[in-house]
C-alpha cells in the first residue's frame, strides 16, 4: 500500500520582524550573526494562539475537499509544546472549527521539535493498518514560541504550524514504509519546567542535536541495504531550529562518515540542503513544524522534473529523534503551489521596533490558565486591520470559564 502525505499547508502569522533589526535592538553580539543564516521570524498578535495557528494551516486544506472525503477523517492527532489546558487536547477545538465528523479520534503528541513527526508516523501506521480502508488522517504541529528576552534564542522563536492530511492517495510524500533510524536518550538540554519559561543549555542541544542525527543516520543505513547518505537522497530535510545549524550537521555528517572536502561540502549543501532553508530563514523555528517548513521548502523551490527521494531528520530535546525518507512525486509542485506559501509570506506585515516590544508585552499578559478575559484589538488594531480582518482567518475572541472562544475575521 502506498501512504504518505495527501496534502500540505503551512501558516505563519500574520506579522513578521527583521532579524537583524533584532540583533541591533538588543546590542547582542553581530558577528554572531552571520551564523544563524536568518532573516526574519514571524511574531504572534494576542489573538494567536496554537489553536488559531493550526485552523488556519488546515482550513484550506479542508475546504479543498468535498463532503464524501471530508468526512473520511477518521483521526486529528496534535503536537504542540503550546498546549492551552493540562487535560484537554487542542484537538477538540481544531476538530470543532473545521466542522469534522463526530466518528472521529482526536488526542495530542507531546515530545518537544519530534512531536510533529510522532504524530505523522502515528498516522501513516494508522492508515498502512488498513483497518479502516480509505481512512484519513488530519496532522498538525503548531506552535506558539514563549518570549526569550535578551539572548540569541529571541531572533529564532517563532509561531505558526504545518497541516498535513494522510492518506493512501500520497501526492505530497509517500513514505518508504519501515525505513527509519532512530536514537533517543534522556538529556536536559532544552525544557519548559514552567508554563511561561524555555530555557536550557544552547551547546548541550547542538550536541545533542549532532549527536542524535549521526547514530539515527547510521541505523537507518542499517536498515536500508545500499543506502548513502550522499546518493541515496536528492534531497535532506533536517529540523531547523536556525538554518546555520543545519549547516553545521550536515558538514559534521560528511565531515565524520566520508571524510568529504570542505569544497565538496559546500557544493552539495547548496545542492540537496538549501532548498530546505528557504521558507525556514523566514520564519523562524516553528519547533515541531519546523521539519515540515523545510519539505515545503523543498517542493516550492527544488527541482522536480522526476520523483525525488527526501532524507529527512527530525529531533527533539529530551530527546528523541529519527531519520527517515520518502519520495516526493512529480505532481507536489504543482499542489503545493495552490497553497501560495510564498505569497503569504510576503504579504505579512513587517512590525518596526516599537511595534515589536508592544506586541511582546501584549503577548506576555497572555499567560497559561487564564480564567476569564475577552481580547482588547484596540492596542494593536492598526496591525490587526491590515493583516486580519476581512481575511477569514480564526482568531482568539476570548475565554469564557477557562473556555476558549474563537471567531473567523
Amino acid at each position: 500500500m502506498r501512504v504518505g502525505i495527501e496534502a500540505i499547508n503551512l501558516y505563519a502569522g500574520v506579522a513578521c520582524m527583521d532579524v537583524l533589526t533584532i540583533f541591533k535592538h538588543r546590542e547582542l553580539q553581530i558577528d554572531r550573526f552571520d551564523n544563524l543564516m536568518m532573516n526574519k521570524k514571524s511574531v504572534g498578535l494576542p489573538n494567536e494562539d496554537a489553536v488559531t495557528c493550526a485552523v488556519n494551516a488546515a482550513v484550506k486544506l479542508i475546504n479543498n475537499m468535498d463532503p464524501d472525503e471530508k468526512d473520511r477523517i477518521e483521526m486529528v492527532i496534535t503536537s504542540t509544546e503550546s498546549g492551552v489546558d493540562f487535560g484537554k487536547s487542542i484537538s477538540t477545538y481544531i476538530h470543532d472549527y473545521l466542522k469534522l465528523n463526530s466518528a472521529c479520534r482526536v488526542f495530542e503528541v507531546k515530545q518537544a521539535c519530534f512531536g510533529g513527526t510522532a504524530a505523522l508516523q502515528q498516522a501513516v501506521n494508522y492508515v498502512a493498518s488498513g483497518v479502516s480502508p480509505g481512512g484519513k488522517v488530519l496532522v498538525i504541529a503548531t506552535d506558539i514560541a514563549r518570549h526569550a528576552n535578551l539572548n540569541y534564542a529571541e531572533p529564532t522563536q517563532s509561531i505558526g504550524a504545518v497541516a498535513m492530511l494522510v492518506s493512501d492517495n500520497p501526492q505530497i510524500l509517500e513514505m518508504d514504509f519501515g525505513a527509519i533510524g532512530q536514537h533517543s536518550y534522556e538529556v536536559m538540554d532544552t525544557c519548559r519546567p514552567e508554563t511561561e519559561l524555555e530555557t536550557g543549555n544552547p551547546d548541550l542541544s547542538l550536541l545533542s542535536y549532532l549527536d542524535c542525527l549521526e547514530n539515527c543516520y547510521k541505523r537507518y543505513e542499517e536498515k536500508v541495504e545500499d543506502s548513502d547518505f550522499r546518493h541515496t537522497f536528492d534531497y535532506l530535510a533536517f529540523h531547523t531550529p536556525f538554518c546555520g545549524m543545519v549547516k553545521g550537521a550536515h558538514r559534521k555528517v560528511m565531515r565524520s562518515l566520508y571524510r568529504t572536502k570542505p569544497d565538496v561540502i559546500d557544493i552539495d549543501f547548496s545542492k540537496r540542503v538549501k532548498p530546505s532553508l528557504s521558507y525556514c530563514q523566514d520564519v523562524g523555528n516553528v519547533y515541531s513544524a519546523t521539519l515540515y517548513f523545510a519539505l515545503c521548502g523543498i517542493i516550492d523551490n527544488a527541482d522536480f522534473d522526476d520523483e525525488k527521494r527526501v532524507g529527512m531528520f527530525s529531533y527533539g530535546s529530551g530527546c528523541s529523534s529519527e531519520f527517515f525518507s520518502g519520495v516526493v512525486p512529480h505532481s507536489a509542485k504543482e499542489k503545493l503551489a495552490e497553497m501560495k506559501i510564498k505569497d503569504r509570506l510576503e504579504q505579512r506585515y513587517a512590525l518596526n521596533t516599537e511595534e515589536y516590544e508592544s506586541l511582546l508585552k501584549l503577548n506576555a499578559e497572555w499567560t497559561f490558565g487564564i480564567k476569564d478575559r475577552p481580547v482588547d484589538i484596540a492596542p494593536f488594531k492598526n496591525i490587526y486591520e491590515k493583516t486580519m480582518a476581512g481575511k477569514g482567518l480564526l482568531a482568539l475572541a476570548g475565554i469564557e470559564d477557562y473556555h476558549r472562544k474563537y471567531q473567523w475575521t
